[in-house]
């Protein structure tokens, strides 16, 4: 046999054996695939502020302490642009231009004010959310459903998801 047979031979089961220390160094793809999805935006109501009138006030200065607040439990920022926040009677508040940071929340009141990183305002007359019972529901830019918040103590489920919480 010549050098370069064995050199080739060698060579040739250093890489097999490269290959197969490789192989078990890598974890599976189950335990690989769960690192990047923490950090993945995963927006829901977290919280309503609903019926929030005060003695005599007739919904005019309450409108600002009424509020649905929204919150990004990931670790990535969402773009909430076309995103809308309804209630039952179809009222309805669009997103614009609007990103939510990762670990964020933003509330977003019924009145009028200036909007910032962590208030929004619907510049609405009357108020949305008064009452002693009601439904908050979250949709995405495409009109999917992303979450939902009753307060009248009933459990809720839509397009197999479930309205998991309630503000009492």
């Amino acid at each position: 046999m010549s050098v370069s047979t064995v050199t080739a031979r060698h060579l040739a089961a250093a890489a097999v054996a490269a290959v197969a220390v490789a192989g078990a160094v890598v974890p599976p793809a189950s335990a690989a695939d769960h690192g990047p999805r923490s950090y993945a935006p995963r927006v829901e109501i977290s919280d309503v502020q609903f019926d929030a009138r005060g003695r005599g006030d007739h919904f005019g200065r309450s409108l600002n302490r009424e509020w649905v607040e929204i919150t990004n439990t990931g670790g990535r920022s969402a773009n909430l642009d076309g995103w809308t926040l309804s209630d039952e009677d179809g009222r309805t508040y669009t997103f614009h231009h609007y990103r939510l940071r990762g670990h964020a929340a933003v509330r977003v009141h019924t009145g009028f004010g200036r909007d910032s990183r962590t208030d929004l305002y619907q510049d609405r007359r009357r108020a949305v959310w008064a009452g002693r019972s009601g439904i908050a529901v979250l949709r995405n830019d495409h009109g999917r459903y992303i979450d939902a918040v009753t307060w009248n103590g009933e459990r809720h489920r839509e397009g197999g998801h479930h309205l998991d919480h309630q503000v009492r």
